[in-house]
């Protein structure tokens, strides 16, 4: 376990994304994600972009989601209160595997701001098109 996840706790906002926890929490029931999209009445791309962190829900549905997955609205948001217990230690749980899984959670936060930032260019050379007439 990374000093992140020892400190503030294996699903905390320090160790794990939203969508890291709504994953987890889904898989801890069982379930897969096109059932919890039919159980919340939304479309299944519309849970694989939340738990990939690429949009998250409408404060509606993520009280919905927090019913429908047993766990707090605020244990979703920030890891803290009624939630998902942490992975068991073992040797399965080596510590490449938490350095591999902090990697790919840098490197997946990294891919969201470049999303972002190629947003705000594509709007600004839209902008700039616009005005000179092109």
């Amino acid at each position: 376990m990374d000093s992140a996840q020892e400190e503030h706790g294996w699903y905390s906002e320090e160790a794990a994304t939203f969508g890291d926890r709504v994953a987890a929490a889904r898989e801890a029931l069982g379930m897969s994600e096109d059932e919890l999209a039919r159980r919340l009445g939304i479309k299944l791309k519309t849970v694989r972009a939340w738990e990939q962190d690429l949009s998250e829900p409408r404060a509606n549905k993520l009280q919905m989601l927090a019913g429908v997955l047993n766990v707090s609205f605020r244990w979703l948001l920030t890891g803290e209160g009624e939630g998902v217990a942490a992975p068991a230690e073992g040797p399965e749980m080596a510590a490449e595997v938490s350095t591999l899984l902090t990697e790919l959670r840098l490197v997946k936060s990294q891919m969201v701001a470049s999303a972002e930032r190629l947003g705000v260019i594509e709007k600004r050379l839209q902008a700039a098109l616009r005005e000179s007439g092109a």
